[in-house]
């Protein structure tokens, strides 16, 4: 009664999912072991990094303008 097609998908969803899992159980079992491994390395580096935007250049423009307002009030003590 089911058509072939039918397990023809439901096979390579179920090989989609086995592939899946094995490619995360490599990956994490090669972090766990502290291999030389550089592409995670690179991954990491670019999830962890955070992105330019606006409110982070204005933050760093605020972050400037007290550091500046510390230094010119020491200057005057």
């Amino acid at each position: 009664m089911i058509s072939d097609n039918a397990i023809a998908g439901a096979a390579i969803f179920i090989l989609m999912i086995l592939g899946a899992n094995f490619l995360m159980y490599a990956i994490a079992r090669g972090w766990a072991k502290g291999g030389d491994v550089r592409w995670i390395d690179a991954l990491k580096q670019g999830l962890t990094k955070p992105m330019e935007s606006q409110r982070n250049k204005s933050m760093e423009e605020l972050r400037e303008k007290m550091e500046k307002l510390e230094k010119t009030s020491e200057k005057k003590e």
